[in-house]
């Protein structure tokens, strides 16, 4: 277990900004903490600043939405039951529900897989593949996809083809918006439909990732006094993104994507590069957080194991101001 040195207040903004202006966008925004955390930071932030750093998007995001969610609710209060749903002309209803049903995969997944996600596969080479991958696979969407069916004629097996494929955003620097928003054009969607019932899977997605992982956080030990600065990333984290936001669904409604497949295949090779080069370090992330024993100390304690390594603090974190 690990962590890292003191993110400082300059840190903390530089991070929220990017985590705001990449958290919706087909671009990663995993990717994007994990290189900037490496190069400017020497590590991961820690998971106790990611949680709470993500907790600015999704407030962002159920904010733009609000109204939008507020029918989609009393739709679903209306009809009872997703039977009901799914053959009614209400569209709230339907989108209700469907958002609701699309989420279950990815949660399923989420759980099964929650250690190797934050382990094994949060490795910047993965990123990197991911990254490419996804990207080819984009262009290819943007080829044959027809763009000619509307938000209101989604249907429920569309819903649910669009929660599995969200189900690949799991791994680290493919982009659940990435994958949905591709998954919507392959079905036919126009651009716009395909973003904006992305944005909508997101809420319920990254809602319940973000409280959970912010719970295990404070279950670990908290936020070891740097809550202020967490906080001030997530504000400045909400700020970015709902700009982002009212951006990107205006920008899908007349651009295609392939700025952003080739920002992807850019990224994927740096960070390839920076890899290879041995630039940047790139061992797995560890998952889980415990409070150190002294302020100026990184702590390890690998699992299986009653030792200790202590690093100066100014060592894992080089880039302080």
């Amino acid at each position: 277990m690990y962590i890292v040195g003191d993110i400082t207040w300059l840190q903390s903004i530089v991070l929220g900004v990017l985590q705001g202006l990449t958290e919706f966008l087909p671009v990663s925004s995993t990717a994007h903490m994990a290189l900037a955390s490496r190069l400017l930071y020497g590590e991961d932030a820690g998971a106790a600043y990611s949680a709470v750093v993500q907790l600015g998007p999704i407030v962002a995001i159920i904010w733009y939405f609000r109204h939008d969610l507020a029918r989609y609710l009393q739709g679903i209060i209306k009809t009872g039951s997703p039977g009901k749903a799914i053959d009614t002309r209400d569209t709230d209803a339907k989108l209700g529900w469907f958002t609701l049903f699309g989420t279950i995969p990815l949660a399923i997944a989420g759980v099964l897989l929650e250690h190797k996600i934050d382990t094994t596969l949060r490795k910047p080479s993965v990123m990197g593949i991911s990254l490419i991958v996804l990207a080819a696979i984009m262009l290819i969407a943007e080829r044959i996809g027809k763009r000619n069916r509307e938000l209101d004629q989604l249907t429920f097996q569309d819903s649910q083809a669009i929660g599995w494929a969200q189900v690949l955003a799991l791994a680290p620097g493919a982009s659940r918006s990435g994958v949905t928003i591709t998954a919507g054009l392959f079905l036919g969607l126009t651009r716009e439909s395909a973003a904006r019932f992305s944005f909508l899977l997101s809420i319920p997605a990254i809602t319940a990732a973000g409280v959970y992982k912010l719970f295990k956080v404070l279950k670990h030990g908290g936020l070891h006094g740097q809550g202020g600065v967490y906080i001030v990333s997530a504000v400045i984290a909400a700020i970015v993104a709902y700009v982002v936001i009212n951006w990107f669904l205006k920008y899908m409604e007349k651009h295609d994507t392939v700025g952003f497949i080739v920002y992807r295949l850019v990224l994927g090779a740096v960070l390839l590069g920076l890899v290879a080069s041995h630039r940047i370090d790139n061992s797995p992330a560890k998952a889980e957080i415990e409070k150190p024993k002294a302020s100026t100390a990184v702590q390890m304690m690998p699992h299986n194991s009653i030792t200790s390594t202590t690093i100066p603090a100014t060592m894992a974190a080089p880039w302080k101001f």
